[in-house]
């Protein structure tokens, strides 16, 4: 069994590690809970790795990186964290009821707001389940949930995450789909191809995750205009997220002529972000553990704008680690709020110079685990079939 949702990034993973799951044993079943109500329910549901999708409540605590006891004293705030105490409690009654049914032999979890009732409900059948970590900083849900996790699988080297006992914790990478690889220049002029991308000289991707980011996609729209006037042959392609991608599309009309709007596909979310990232030649994205994973497996040249207020700030810390090996261009939130064209200079430094495209995908590529699904999925296997961890490794 698997759980995920609330974003793209814990969802992915999760898909990810199903199917090399059915790749080594095509005969295992593989049960998908998330959350009610999750807007992006409809990406596992459709995915053919899955065997069933399930549901249950799950609530989220709301608090917000630098925002210190201000948010607890917002009355909002206050209303929906203890409302969704209550839903918590719904879910592992829900989760209780579903595990006694189902009887998983193992389960994992990204990490999302939903593995909390799940692996507590767990906890209760004796049900083992593991959990992952992408990120630099533990999510919220796994320190809840980490003392009764059979092993933590991690991103990074132990010793970045202290919360974890050693003995526990197996280091494996970001697991993602094995559709994120580096592609030829011949590959790269066929997906253009099959994108109806095939006018583009250079290809610009920007995306703020599959709920979007507003102030990536208002600095883009900045940006957007200058850029198409300054490179003729540059086609952009942005993923707004799905409660911004009308008002984007809207935007970008009243921002550009006519003859410029065919260059901008404007979508929300997108389930084969492989394809265009592969085809891509500078990505603007957020810094989460999962995407820069992907596109550390495809060499792509990134500038980050890692989102603030995210809990512990671990997206900070992710860009911060890639800007220091010199493998991102960085630009801070707070640069952006001050001035929406700060995406300028990065972009058209690199657009200048294709040689800088070209190093900064290494100096990302370098970083890359290709391996990580695998071994999050041998790991599964052991726990299923009863064997110690590391024994078929």
């Amino acid at each position: 069994m698997v759980t995920g949702g609330g974003s793209g990034g814990h969802i992915t993973p999760v898909l990810a590690v199903a199917h090399e799951l059915k790749k080594i044993r095509p005969d295992i079943e593989i049960d998908y809970i998330g959350q009610t109500g999750d807007s992006l329910l409809d990406v596992p549901a459709q995915d053919k790795n899955i065997d069933h999708l399930y549901t249950v409540r799950a609530g989220k605590f709301r608090r917000y990186h630098g925002e210190g006891l201000r948010q607890l004293l917002d009355v909002k705030t206050m209303y929906l964290n203890v409302r969704d105490v209550f839903f918590v409690l719904t879910g592992v009654w829900q989760s209780f009821k579903l595990l006694g049914t189902l009887r998983p032999d193992v389960i994992f979890t990204r990490g999302s707001f939903v593995s909390v009732p799940v692996c507590l409900a767990a906890k209760l059948r004796g049900i083992p389940y593991i959990t992952h970590d992408s990120d630099a900083i533990p999510s919220l849900a796994n320190r809840i949930i980490a003392p009764w996790a059979r092993v933590h699988a991690v991103a990074l080297p132990k010793d970045v995450y202290p919360s974890y006992p050693p003995e526990k914790t197996v280091t494996v990478g970001v697991p993602i789909s094995s559709d994120f690889h580096p592609l030829t220049p011949k590959e790269v002029a066929t997906g253009r191809a099959q994108l109806h991308l095939t006018e583009a000289d250079q290809v610009l991707l920007i995306t703020g995750g599959g709920l979007g980011a507003q102030r990536v996609n208002h600095a883009a729209i900045a940006c957007v205009p200058e850029l198409l006037k300054r490179y003729p042959g540059l086609e952009v392609v942005h993923i707004a997220g799905r409660k911004e991608e009308a008002g984007v599309r809207q935007q970008y009309r009243q921002a550009l002529p006519p003859k410029d709007q065919k260059r901008v596909n404007v979508k929300g979310f997108i389930s084969n972000m492989h394809q265009y990232s592969g085809v891509a030649d500078v990505i603007v994205t957020r810094a989460g553990g999962t995407s820069m994973a992907e596109f550390a497996a495809q060499g792509k040249a990134c500038v980050v704008v890692p989102a603030p207020h995210l809990t512990g700030g671990h997206q900070l810390k992710n860009a911060k680690v890639l800007a220091d090996r010199k493998a991102v261009r960085l630009v801070s939130e707070s640069t952006l709020q001050e001035d929406p064209h700060a995406l300028m200079p990065p972009l058209t430094d690199l657009f200048d110079h294709p040689e800088k495209i070209a190093m900064l995908g290494k100096k990302l590529a370098l970083l890359a685990q290709p391996n990580a699904t695998h071994q999050l999925a041998m790991v599964l296997l052991e726990i299923a079939d009863g064997e110690p961890v590391g024994a078929k490794s």
